[in-house]
This record gives C-alpha cells, sequence and structure tokens, in this order.
C-alpha cells in the first residue's frame, strides 16, 4: 500500500491510509523491548487494577488509554510501560495519536508507523479552521480502528505540560468525540487513565534523561461505562487522568 505524505493538503489520502495500515507486530515487540531495557519505569496500580486491566484486555472490547503528556520522551516510556505491563499482548494493534510533525522525516515516520502512529493535525500548528475536516476524519478513523479491534492510546492535553507537571491541563473534547463515534460503531470502548511522573523537576523544564528513564507510570482501574455526551467523557477523561497522576506523584 502506497504511504502518501502526511499533508494536510492531502489528509483524505492520508487517513485513507491509515484506515488500513497494520504494524509490523514482530517488530513493534522487539522494539518494545528494546525500549522497555533503556526506558525502566516503575509500572504501579491502583487497587484491583491490575487483574481488571488483565480481564478487559482477554474480553477482546476496545479500550482507550488516555495518558498525561510531561516531554518529548513520553512515547518511549509508554512503550516501555506496554511492555512491562498487560498491555504487552496488545503490543502491535495499539494506535498512537501523534502530531503531523513527526511524520515529516523519513526515518522519523518509519518509527512512528511501526508504534501504530495516526497523525494529527492540531489547530495551534495549521489553524483550528484549516484543521477541522482533516479532525473529523481523524476521530472517524480512530473509531473504526476501535471497532476493528484496536486499541487507541491518546495524550488528550494535546501537548507537553510546561506549567505544572502535577495537574493535568484542559481536555479537549475529542477523545470524547472519538469514544462517541465508536459506540455508534457498537464497538463501545473502555476508558483506562494511565498518569506518568519524571519526579520534582522545575517547572518550565524538561525532565532529565536520568528522570526519564526512573518514572513511573501508574494505571487506574478500567471505566467500563461512559458518558453519551463527547463533552462528559472529556471531563471523564479528566477526572481520571488527575487521579492517576495523583497516584504516580504520591507512590515517587
Amino acid at each position: 500500500m502506497h504511504s502518501p505524505e502526511v499533508l494536510l493538503d492531502d489528509n483524505d489520502a492520508v487517513y485513507d491510509y491509515y484506515l488500513r495500515h497494520q504494524q509490523n507486530r514482530w517488530k513493534a515487540l522487539a522494539s518494545y523491548a528494546v525500549l522497555a531495557r533503556r526506558f525502566r519505569p516503575r509500572v504501579l496500580f491502583a487497587e484491583g487494577a491490575k487483574q481488571q486491566l488483565k480481564a478487559l484486555i482477554r474480553s477482546g472490547r476496545p479500550v482507550i488509554y488516555a495518558i498525561n503528556h510531561l516531554s518529548t520522551s513520553d512515547p518511549y516510556t509508554v512503550a516501555a510501560t506496554a511492555w512491562r505491563s498487560p498491555l504487552r499482548s496488545k503490543i502491535g494493534r495499539v494506535r498512537v495519536l501523534a502530531k503531523d510533525e513527526l511524520f515529516l522525516d523519513p526515518e522519523q515516520r518509519r518509527k512512528v508507523d511501526m508504534m501504530g502512529g495516526i497523525p494529527v493535525f492540531r489547530g495551534k500548528d495549521h489553524g483550528i479552521r484549516a484543521v477541522n475536516a482533516a479532525g473529523q476524519r481523524m476521530m472517524d478513523v480512530c473509531a473504526q480502528r476501535l471497532a476493528a479491534g484496536d486499541h487507541l492510546a491518546i495524550f488528550p492535553e494535546g501537548t507537553c505540560n510546561e506549567v505544572d507537571h502535577t495537574k493535568v491541563q484542559a481536555v479537549g473534547s475529542g477523545i470524547g468525540h472519538i469514544a462517541f463515534r465508536a459506540a455508534k460503531l457498537d464497538a463501545a470502548p473502555a476508558l483506562v487513565a494511565m498518569g506518568m511522573h519524571y519526579g520534582p523537576y522545575e517547572a518550565g523544564t524538561a525532565p532529565t534523561a536520568t528522570e526519564v528513564v526512573s518514572g513511573i507510570a501508574y494505571f487506574r482501574a478500567p471505566v467500563l461505562e461512559l458518558p453519551q455526551r463527547p463533552a462528559d467523557i472529556a471531563r471523564l477523561v479528566k477526572e481520571e487522568l488527575q487521579l492517576a497522576v495523583d497516584g504516580a506523584v504520591a507512590h515517587y
């Protein structure tokens, strides 16, 4: 399948491609294993959450993972966490929303594609009006991938938190619209919030390499029933994600 350039003006072709794109699962497993050896987060769970997550994954139900966003190293921490958690069995079937600029360099795009990336054209980069149609198509593609049995990982804050890494930033309604559209396809997803914490580094700076490799990933118990309205789903996501971040901070 021909892979088009990831350009806003060609977003129809881009999303046609990512609707069907499939990772090489064996390469993904090998890469995640390497990242798990390099980035070594402590993976912790709320009471009962580990067993509930295992049962949820075994059930075959689609899952949306909401993760706070602290650093450009976060995707590596998430990959290492997936390898060290019940998510390992889903490696190769997890899609990850990633900003479009990560798809521009061919070598970097190869890595992002291997990790299941789906490009997002952000309003802050291109203008709200310019990205509206592409955003609608992106949400449809995500819902269809969930309906096809994939899981979906999202940084719902949309950008790195440089204000207060212990407090979740505003969460847009996009994650709610994706869950809503998946439910319309008879694939109502569960929600799992995962909070990351790299230590008490100064606000406005990035965590050091040492802090990143010794970070914490904290899972909340799955939420199996989501509200019906996208805005209400987004509010629930922020609440659950803040509780997950609080758990990560408390265990650092």
